[in-house]
């Protein structure tokens, strides 16, 4: 299937590594000019290097702290002036620390909303004046979004807002022909969810892979999902494949979610 992308203006949040960096990939694939950014210039250097030798896709990279008041606004505006506006937003942060609420000092509250929902807000915000009809905007949640997990307070918390800012924006910018899609990852073979995993072994006292094959023992799927999986379906929301799609929740999770809705 053709997607439509060739061409399309995209930028991408938090895409130096990870599922950022797949959907990067797979969007520079199909022929979209993009937008690129990490909090290390380095890093986001070096993935935009990758991305044009492996797809000669055009490529702009640019150091983001998502975290700092105005900086994700200052990073689409400047992308938007260069291609005078934007197609495809894909909203996305690294995931804030783990642990239980009786855990967690009150800082930590405030970082986790700086980088998870107050990042996803401002990017809509910045985004809205440069779309226009046949756009798309993804927004980046997880499985705690559908069920709560103890130890990913912060996560569970502020991810849920961040689904409930994306459904509230696919109602308000439908009219004007602007899509809005969220995409929920399971447990899909990334540095940070290998870094979970290891935190589950220390805690529990148990070899890694003793923790992974339990993982894979309740996806009815029975493994991991690659970054290209979830990539594709990320290509998907944000293409013409899907102009009949917004409000929409999409887990790419091997079946792991059991709920209803």
């Amino acid at each position: 299937m053709d997607l439509g992308l060739a061409g399309r203006r995209a930028a991408i949040a938090a895409s130096s590594a990870g599922l950022g960096f797949a959907i990067a990939r797979v969007l520079a694939t199909e022929g979209c000019r993009l937008a690129i950014c990490s909090r290390e210039a380095d890093r986001i250097a070096s993935a935009a290097a990758r991305l044009r030798a492996e797809t000669g896709a055009e490529v702009w990279p640019s150091a983001v702290d998502v975290t700092l008041p105005g900086a994700l606004t200052a990073w689409i505006d400047a992308t938007a002036g260069r291609w005078e506006g934007l197609d495809v937003v894909v909203s996305n942060a690294g995931g804030p620390p783990p642990g239980p609420f009786g855990d967690l000092e009150p800082d930590d509250w405030d970082a986790a909303y700086r980088l998870t929902l107050r990042s996803a807000m401002e990017t809509a915000r910045a985004a809205e004046p440069h779309l226009g009809p046949g756009s798309a905007v993804l927004f980046m949640t997880s499985l705690t979004v559908k069920e709560p997990l103890g130890n990913l307070v912060l996560s569970t918390i502020f991810r849920a807002g961040v689904s409930a800012l994306a459904k509230s924006l696919a109602d308000e910018w439908a009219a004007r022909g602007i899509r809005v899609n969220q995409l929920i990852p399971g447990r899909i073979v990334t540095a940070r969810v290998a870094a979970m995993d290891e935190a589950t072994a220390r805690r529990r006292g148990v070899p890694i892979a003793e923790v992974r094959a339990g993982q894979e023992a309740a996806i009815p799927m029975g493994r991991y999902g690659r970054p290209d999986e979830f990539a594709a379906a990320a290509a998907f929301l944000v293409s013409g494949a899907a102009s009949y799609i917004t409000g929409a929740s999409l887990a790419v999770d091997g079946g792991l979610l059991r709920s209803i809705v």
